[in-house]
């Protein structure tokens, strides 16, 4: 278990992560989110002691990282995956973390099989693909098989068959107990892996909530009616309060009322109905309300109609 308590990170002026309170627990997975700069990696850096804290606590089991006995065995990380040597081979890299976290060496070929890297195991680093990389150093935070796993964007450059093995593999090592932190851009990836989330914005806890309560928790969670007299049930719609939204000759989307309340009121006005479903809010457009005014960099809208093609 990861324990982070009043965690602060102070570079001069500026604040990198500011009292972050959060437990991270064995057993699920636990996505890590935030807009770039709010303040992920630096946590992650300080759970594993990289950088030292300003204020607060970050402890594993109870224990800060310098403190544990064999820390290799009991936290893995992958947070940086170009610090193998370029002129090493995978197994010499692996062999090399092996020695100094006094792990049997048996253990690097059990790795790298578990990676799909065997049948590149004698080839040098300075080869290998960025996909290959990624999975040299998703084998060494396995090394030492820990109970405890943090994962800093672990799909970078994975192809989609890679993608899918990962989050297999995580999913796998939470349901064996484990606890496991993983950091993503990749709102989809993260819909379909994390059981809880963490979300970050310039340094400060934003949410700290199972999944489904995030998704829940969107403004654009909504029912979907399709109509062939949409206008006479959305006059109707707007004199009881809800909110409604036209999308299209047919298709209207109303925010406020229930399944039950919006066909009960179309038998009232006799409007024919289609169409009465829930549409929810996909994971993207939760993190992207939680995150809207935590975002340092925002480019100007792209125009949602189509452009002429270049010629």
């Amino acid at each position: 278990m990861i324990t982070l308590t009043g965690l602060t990170k102070r570079y001069g002026r500026t604040t990198a992560v500011d009292e972050l309170t959060v437990s991270v627990r064995p057993g699920v997975v636990t996505g890590f989110l935030g807009p770039n700069g709010a303040g992920k990696s630096t946590t992650m850096r300080m759970i594993v002691g990289l950088d030292r804290p300003t204020a607060g606590t970050a402890l594993i089991d109870g224990r800060p990282y310098p403190a544990l006995r064999d820390p290799l065995r009991e936290v893995g990380a992958l947070l940086d995956t170009t610090v193998a040597h370029p002129g090493r081979t995978a197994t010499a890299h692996l062999a090399a973390i092996a020695a100094a976290g006094r792990i049997p060496r048996r253990r690097v070929a059990e790795v790298l099989e578990l990676v799909g890297l065997t049948a590149v195991a004698g080839r040098r680093t300075r080869d290998f693909s960025l996909g290959m990389t990624q999975r040299l150093g998703i084998a060494a935070a396995l090394l030492g098989d820990p109970p405890v796993l943090l994962f800093d964007e672990p799909v970078n450059g994975l192809d989609p068959d890679g993608v899918r093995w990962i989050r297999g593999l995580i999913r796998s090592l939470a349901a064996e107990g484990r606890t496991v932190l993983v950091s993503s851009h990749l709102m989809s990836e993260m819909e379909d892996t994390a059981d809880q989330l963490i979300v970050l914005g310039r340094g400060r806890l934003i949410a700290d909530a199972p999944l489904p309560a995030v998704i829940a928790a969107a403004s654009r969670n909504a029912i979907r009616v399709r109509t062939p007299e949409p206008g006479r049930f959305a006059a109707a719609l707007r004199d009881t309060g809800w909110a409604v939204e036209i999308r299209s000759d047919h298709e209207l989307l109303i925010s406020g009322a229930t399944l039950v309340e919006l066909g009960d009121l179309a038998f009232r006005h006799q409007v024919r109905l289609h169409e009465l479903a829930t549409r929810s809010a996909s994971l993207e457009e939760a993190y992207l309300e939680l995150t809207g005014d935590s975002v340092d960099y925002r480019a100007e809208p792209v125009p949602s109609s189509e452009q002429e093609p270049r010629r």
